[in-house]
């Protein structure tokens, strides 16, 4: 057991690290070319910290464990919304760019409307919706590179930053591959200590595997907090639980095609349909539709998160 603890502990070093970096690498980004931080958290930001996500998903697809798959993407959605910008709000909350929110939450709730209505009707996820999966990422990208171009400036040219291009590029990158190489080591030796636990793998893909991939989002909030960006925190999350639904379940089922798991049932039906999908779909609309129709975020919103999240955790556990 004590290699496990000492690479658990490796790999959390290089969450920390990593997430400083990206962080001041994409914030620099963002500063150069006087885009809005909440859409570089949408984008570059938050496929670097989904990169967990794809190698675990795509993994455990390919090895056959599409449960992990499935899990992992529903489990990191859940864990994002009502965790880690959870965290965020309760901290600090305050003001949202409507503007630069409505993009991502749109996208956003059409592939979770897509994905669950393949898991209600059919529970089977073939590879044509791995297909419309990857085909809405490629247009939210395309759509967010357009909307980017018609922001307005964020600030006068002699307030960009002193680092050339090329070192927020290097941090960005070094960055990200810290995060990846951290929650790598978190989850496969965390996940070790799990099993020996005796605890179920469909348990572990929702809360333990989704949390631990989930582990740059959590970095990058809390670093994006210390450094006073919480806008590019926000569109991490929300950025990060699009990807999970249209890059990570995309490539996977694409690859893999996967039944959704029939682990734990509660009266009689899939608790997955039950539970999973509907508190999916519960947070992220707690998180969104305030701030899209107000404009800022409340410490009763994240409090209310962190309750929902924690309730679903006690739920997993005693299934």
């Amino acid at each position: 057991m004590l290699v496990p603890v000492l690479l658990f502990t490796a790999g959390l070093l290089c969450l920390i690290k990593g997430g400083d970096w990206f962080v001041d690498g994409a914030t620099g980004i963002a500063r150069r070319f006087h885009l809005p931080e909440l859409l570089i958290g949408a984008t570059v930001v938050s496929i670097g910290t989904t990169l967990p996500e794809v190698m675990v998903s795509t993994t455990s697809a390919l090895s056959g464990h599409g449960e992990i798959a499935y899990g992992n993407a529903i489990g990191s959605v859940i864990c994002n919304a009502s965790l880690i910008a959870a965290i965020t709000i309760a901290l600090r909350p305050g003001r949202v760019d409507r503007a630069a929110l409505r993009t991502p939450v749109l996208f956003f709730f059409a592939a979770a409307v897509l994905y669950a209505a393949t898991a209600y009707t059919a529970g089977y996820f073939g590879r044509p919706v791995g297909i419309a999966l990857l085909v809405i990422f490629v247009v939210y990208m395309a759509a967010t590179v357009l909307q980017m171009k018609k922001s307005p400036a964020s600030g006068p040219e002699e307030d960009a930053p002193a680092s050339s291009l090329g070192k927020d590029l290097g941090l960005l990158v070094l960055g990200a591959a810290l995060i990846a190489l951290g929650a790598n080591l978190l989850v496969e030796n965390g996940t070790l200590i799990a099993q020996a636990l005796g605890v179920p793998e469909s348990v572990i893909a929702l809360t333990f595997v989704a949390l631990g991939t989930s582990l740059p989002e959590l970095v990058t909030a809390i670093t994006s907090l210390i450094k006073g960006h919480g806008a590019l925190s926000l569109g991490n999350v929300i950025g990060a639980n699009l990807f999970n639904l249209v890059l990570v379940s995309g490539v996977s089922v694409t690859l893999a095609p996967f039944s959704i798991p029939q682990a734990a049932e509660i009266g009689g039906i899939n608790a997955s349909l039950v539970l999973d999908l509907p508190v999916m779909f519960l947070v992220m609309a707690l998180l969104t539709l305030p701030a899209l129709a107000r404009g800022k975020l409340s410490r009763l919103q994240g409090l209310a998160l962190l309750a929902i999240y924690a309730a679903f955790c006690v739920v997993q556990f005693t299934l």
